[in-house]
């Protein structure tokens, strides 16, 4: 469905209202933390000025509330979000499946509620242009959360500057990066969020990113310890859990809280990301 195929929309919006109908027989709709691993990641990023050196960026992505992810379990994620106490928050894309109108309350209540030092910031997924983009931007302005989709997001400590940039859905041809490259500063480090992680093919020659964060794949939702994941799909063939170097870029796939079309996981834990930057060694 790379277009919003109105039948293929309606169908799919059937299966997951039945499943929903049945959640208590498939899933466990109660929130347990035990079930959300955190995951630490330390990214060296050059030319970071000192007074970033151990900054904070949690990543949340592919929520897909409605689905395996209920309003209870939204609730608790937000809560392990701001017990980290991260400097900034980003989100990349996938904030709702097939339904929206059925969530679209439960999704802003539980986002006004994080709690960053600083900002939350985010890009929009395929999902999310599939049932209304416009909505969901609107659901970020008021939830306080920077749309940086084609766009970025300057935070300034004293006078060194790090850009937060984003490409809006790269499976649905919404991306302009080269919008992003003319409007970006020349000076300071850049990060990309992007939901497609198969974007670092094309983001890291550009040579302006020292790090993607991605989501898109959920991790293939089934990990075979030691192999990874035999479940690939477009725009996520090549990177599709964890942490790669792309050239001389990190390209960071997180799997994600939600499921989509399986409510279930295997090996696949759903993840929270925090993403702690680091000075070059010859700079601290």
């Amino acid at each position: 469905m790379k277009e919003k195929d109105p039948n293929a929309l309606k169908y799919r919006q059937k299966l997951q209202r039945g499943m929903t109908h049945w959640r208590h027989k498939i899933g466990n709709p109660e929130f347990n933390h035990k079930d959300f691993q955190v995951e630490q990641v330390e990214v060296i990023v050059p030319n970071l000025d000192p007074v970033f050196h151990n900054y904070r960026l949690l990543n949340l992505s592919d929520i897909h509330l409605g689905q395996w992810i209920t309003p209870k379990h939204l609730e608790g994620v937000v809560q392990m979000v701001n017990d980290e106490k991260p400097d900034s928050i980003t989100i990349t894309g996938d904030f709702v499946s097939y339904i929206l109108d059925d969530v679209a309350w439960d999704l802003e209540n539980s986002l006004k509620k994080l709690k960053p030092k600083e900002f939350s910031l985010a890009v929009l997924g395929n999902h999310d242009h599939w049932l209304s983009a416009d909505k969901i931007r609107e659901i970020l302005h008021r939830s306080n959360i920077i749309d940086v989709s084609n766009s970025f997001h300057t935070i300034t400590h004293d006078e060194a500057h790090l850009h937060i940039a984003g490409v809006d859905s790269v499976m649905l041809g919404k991306h302009r990066l080269d919008l992003v490259l003319e409007k970006l500063p020349a000076e300071g480090p850049a990060i990309l969020l992007a939901h497609e992680p198969d974007f670092a093919d094309i983001s890291s020659i550009t040579g302006r990113f020292s790090l993607q964060i991605s989501g898109h794949s959920h991790g293939g939702q089934f990990l075979i310890p030691g192999l990874g994941t035999f479940i690939r799909g477009p725009h996520f063939l090549k990177y599709p859990a964890g942490k790669y170097m792309v050239g001389d870029m990190v390209q960071y796939t997180s799997r994600g809280l939600g499921t989509n079309v399986f409510w279930f996981r295997i090996n696949c834990t759903p993840e929270i990301t925090v993403l702690t930057l680091k000075c070059s060694k010859d700079v601290i």
